[in-house]
């Protein structure tokens, strides 16, 4: 490894969930005009991705 580098114990988890966040097509480019609304559509998605992992 790099000298400074070091490899986070979590990381996939953020890495996995971003992941899920960016198979809403919506999400992949930044068409919102307003920040709200930009937060909703995010919201939306992952609120989403949990009830499908929920079933």
């Amino acid at each position: 490894t790099a000298a400074g580098f070091v490899v986070l114990k979590r990381r996939w988890v953020v890495e996995r969930s971003f992941a899920w966040i960016m198979k809403c097509r919506r999400l992949v480019r930044d068409y919102a005009q307003l920040t709200a609304v930009a937060e909703a559509l995010i919201t939306i998605a992952a609120t989403a991705t949990l009830l499908r992992r929920w079933q």
